[in-house]
């Protein structure tokens, strides 16, 4: 048994790569909750905004790797799944003192609008990243500032089935057009493509030997929004992502998996 879920992943990542994080989450009153609050605690994160849930059990996850260190995953979602708007509203002074409001998708839906309306009325910088997938409204995509889906959350959000370099810039339009300013789709081994100011450019990778490949994604997203509030540029601030990324799948496990900051100076 290893800690996880996509939000504490990147808060981890985040952390150990030098920002300072605030995490905004739900747990179970249960033994898996408490214990993550002690590791987020470890790994230097302000736990002052965690919800405790009386009735819902904190989420897991069964997660299997095959032979080409790609994961399946199933989620039983718990109190994550219960992150309401009323609970965020307490925390809106946090949103308004943060450089970089980082989000996923496995708490409500109606959570990550509302939080992105609030954000976006500030000014703030607001990374959605799109996972587990599902469908997303005009007016949420208006409000976010970068979008990072990979290929697969690409091609359901679009429509467009993302093979390539070709068909992932076309995805990338397709979300610029929504209103997103800048849209990364994340290509695996592969790297990175980045719409930004119109242009599309592509991000290669470190090469390495994929151990597992679980957290990749929350490591890229966790090192991005540092990078950002570092005011890295962004292709820069990219690459950087790509970096932790590249080591995170070396390693067995989620959190456990997060470089540190030290480790990307190579």
């Amino acid at each position: 048994m290893n800690p996880g879920g996509k939000g504490a992943n990147q808060a981890v990542a985040a952390s150990r790569l030098g920002g300072t994080v605030t995490f905004i989450c739900k747990i179970g009153n249960d033994i898996f909750g408490k214990q993550s609050v002690e590791l987020f605690r470890e790994e230097g994160i302000d736990t002052t905004y965690i919800v405790e849930d009386q009735q819902h059990p904190s989420g897991v996850a069964l997660i299997t790797v095959d032979d080409n260190a790609e994961n399946c995953i199933v989620v039983a979602s718990g109190a994550n799944a219960h992150l309401t708007v009323r609970d965020i509203t307490r925390t809106n002074n946090n949103i308004e003192n943060a450089s970089v409001i980082l989000m996923q998708l496995e708490i409500p839906v109606e959570t990550v609008e509302y939080v992105a309306s609030v954000a976006a009325a500030l000014g703030k910088n607001i990374i959605l990243n799109p996972a587990p997938v599902c469908a997303l409204s005009d007016e949420l995509l208006q409000h976010l500032s970068i979008i990072t889906p990979n290929e697969t959350e690409a091609s359901m959000l679009t429509g467009i089935k993302v093979i390539d370099e070709s068909t992932a810039e076309e995805a990338a339009r397709y979300l610029h057009a929504k209103g997103i300013a800048t849209v990364i789709i994340t290509l695996g081994a592969k790297g990175a493509l980045v719409l930004h100011e119109n242009v599309c450019t592509h991000v290669h990778t470190t090469i390495v030997k994929a151990v597992d490949t679980t957290a990749a994604g929350d490591v890229f997203n966790g090192a991005l929004a540092v990078a950002l509030a570092e005011n890295k540029p962004m292709i820069g601030a990219v690459d950087f992502a790509c970096k932790a990324a590249a080591i995170s799948v070396t390693r067995l496990g989620a959190q456990a998996s997060a470089p540190y900051k030290h480790e990307l100076n190579f």
